[in-house]
């Protein structure tokens, strides 16, 4: 089965990437997420292009991708 998500926006706030997904907020570690997003500057950061399902992220500037199942699987 295949998992949808809508993403309607990802922040960084210091250390801290604040994703917001199917209708709230969940923050996380920029560390725990991706090495290169950690080190990434703000500019690169703000560059993403969800996926039309929603089921990952993409950074083009740092060629990062995210799959969103796998984050929301370790979050509690």
């Amino acid at each position: 089965m295949k998992v949808s998500y809508h993403i309607s926006d990802i922040n960084f706030l210091n250390d801290k990437m604040i994703l917001s997904v199917d209708e709230r907020e969940i923050i996380f570690d920029i560390a725990d997420v991706s090495y290169k997003l950690s080190v990434a500057s703000d500019l690169e950061r703000s560059m993403y292009k969800i996926s039309p399902s929603g089921y990952g992220v993409h950074w083009p500037l740092i060629d990062e991708d995210i799959s969103v199942k796998e984050l929301l699987k370790n979050h509690k």
